[in-house]
């Protein structure tokens, strides 16, 4: 027998009449804001992220339990305010633009890709971004028979008509990165003119006060309020007549209990109005096999290890099956720097809620996983009589990663191994593959069509697809094709900040190797070892240095950080 939710108490369903009314108010004004005025607010709002990006920092890792003196510190910078400065940088070029009668995408390059698509190359988008993340680039591709000509005429999506009723929707945050409520409230507003309510994620309560800070330019006009509370507050406030819209990041479990409720058979959705998610996945590390330096094999694994523990493994973009090939020559020596890598990475607690349930059915489902570090993390090696069903269609948000062979060299294993994440894996949020120029070039063409045949709405090329998320630039979302009755890793996207419409997928290509090694060969870059590497010992300060720059553009602050970089 199902006990019913208590309802939810008077004093809280009469904050949310008020704040439903203020958010009445704010749709009737934005609507009234012509796009240079947008820009100013924008710029408002900057400021005001920017005064509150130390606090916000400090209480997003206080709320993961690191310590002031944490080595990994350094991630709350990227996945906070970082992230959130850069969105808004890009959502006012593209505001600037269509205020003068341009494009977003004026001056972009577009060209073609695979399969009857075009790709707008939307990264790097200024000088700041050539110098951040040097030797990055970025594509989004539209979906197969949009042309050009309809990317540019779509740019700017409700920006072409600014004076269009705004309406109000209802975002329900996510638990475990800080940027999220943020950007998903930045996206419904200037993609589809929706002021919002953010309900927030229990786990980040101590942010408030620093939400209503860095949000009061929206705030005080009525564009967001704030709420919080349990799932009893969220089902509630799906339900409010005054919601035309639901953008939810989470669970499939959390979006099917909203949509569908107590109906199994699926038969007459609950909830009433669209509704768009990002719900995660199960991701894939393609290791393309190639001839490969001991410093390759050590670097690569410390990124494929960052990828999986970066936030203790809660991140809907975790990095969680490493696909390898058993033919691949260098296949011993690589794993035997995965696991000392996987064991040398800094200890950290694993936070988010029933973590220890995930790590208990990932103990059950592979007994023999070896237990790596802090004896928090799992790594578990496939042999060829193991299922591997577990892995590959349960995401444990938590520190597990495994590794499953797969035959072939070159093209062949390519081949089996975009199948095998196609068609055995959970979810299509992000993809992430590695490949030594040589290989790449080896493959020319191949190569190309490979990730074209990728079913994936993110996808990192000798980078991590968590990178791609902090590049607000590229969209962040799903490979299309979901449902309300399959929702997969969700609907819609994302980000986005030249506003493209028809999004299929974004592409981030990174260096193979870091510098001095990029002189080598790779795609050359001035960076060394990321911050985001959780093997950098210089991660936390390089990460703040690197958001001070986008505060105040300190040509002295950057050499400093710069400096501090080489040495990570």
């Amino acid at each position: 027998m199902t006990t019913a939710a208590p309802p939810v108490p008077e004093h809280v369903r009469a904050q949310i009449d008020h704040d439903l009314e203020s958010l009445r108010t704010g749709a009737r004004a934005w609507s009234l804001l012509a796009l240079g005025q947008r820009a100013t607010l924008l710029t408002q709002l900057r400021r005001a992220v920017a005064s509150v990006a130390s606090e916000w920092a400090d209480a997003a890792a206080a709320a993961k339990g690191l310590t002031p003196d944490h080595p990994l510190r350094g991630e709350e910078w990227l996945a906070g305010p970082y992230a959130v400065l850069g969105a808004l940088d890009g959502y006012l070029r593209t505001l600037r633009a269509l205020a003068r009668g341009g494009s977003p995408l004026d001056g972009v390059t577009i060209d073609e890709a695979p399969g009857g698509r075009v790709r707008a190359h939307v990264y790097p988008a200024s000088a700041t971004d050539r110098l951040l993340l040097s030797g990055f680039t970025g594509e989004i591709w539209l979906r197969p028979g949009v042309t050009a000509a309809e990317a540019v005429r779509g740019a700017g999506l409700a920006q072409l008509h600014p004076a269009s009723p705004a309406e109000i929707g209802l975002v329900l945050g996510a638990g475990n990165i800080s940027a999220i409520p943020v950007l998903d409230v930045l996206y419904e507003l200037l993609a589809f003119g929706r002021v919002s309510l953010l309900k927030l994620n229990p786990t980040q309560d101590p942010l408030v006060p620093v939400f209503a800070q860095a949000l009061a330019p929206l705030i005080e006009p009525g564009f967001v309020r704030i709420a919080t509370g349990g799932g009893d507050v969220g089902a509630y406030l799906t339900g409010r007549g005054e919601i035309s819209h639901v953008h939810i990041t989470g669970s499939a479990a959390t979006f099917d209990a909203i949509v569908w409720g107590a109906d199994a058979e699926r038969a007459e959705p609950r909830l009433r109005v669209p509704i768009t998610a990002e719900l995660g996945g199960v991701s894939p590390i393609i290791v393309v096999p190639g001839r490969w330096s001991d410093a390759d094999l050590r670097y690569q694994a410390e990124h494929i290890v960052t990828m999986r523990l970066h936030n203790s493994g809660h991140n809907c973009i975790a990095g969680q099956v490493v696909l390898v090939s058993r033919d691949w020559p260098q296949r011993e020596a690589f794993l035997r720097a995965l696991h000392d890598a996987y064991s040398a990475a800094p200890a950290r607690p694993v936070w988010y809620p029933r973590s220890d349930d995930k790590l208990a059915a990932a103990d059950a489902d592979y007994p023999a996983a070896i237990r790596c570090g802090d004896g928090t993390r799992r790594l578990v090696e496939l042999t060829a009589d193991q299922d591997p069903a577990a892995l590959e269609q349960t995401e444990y948000f938590s520190p597990v990663l495994g590794v499953v062979e797969l035959p072939g060299l070159g093209q062949e294993f390519l081949d089996v191994a975009v199948a095998h994440a196609n068609d055995r894996l959970a979810g299509t949020l992000g993809a992430n593959v590695l490949i030594d120029p040589e290989t790449e070039a080896a493959l020319g063409a191949g190569f190309e069509a490979a990730i074209a045949g990728l079913r994936y709405g993110g996808i990192a090329i000798n980078t991590w697809t968590g990178v791609l998320f902090a590049t607000p630039v590229l969209s962040w979302g799903a490979f299309p094709g979901s449902t309300l009755a399959d929702v997969g890793s969700g609907i819609g996207v994302v980000h986005n900040t030249s506003l493209v419409p028809d999004v299929e997928r974004s592409i981030l290509r990174g260096p193979f190797r870091p510098f001095p090694r990029s002189l080598s060969g790779g795609g050359f870059t001035v960076l060394p070892k990321p911050p985001w590497f959780v093997s950098s010992r210089t991660a936390s300060a390089v990460s703040e240095g690197l958001t001070r720059y986008l505060v105040d553009h300190s040509p002295l602050g950057l050499a400093a950080t710069l400096a501090r970089a080489m040495r990570a």
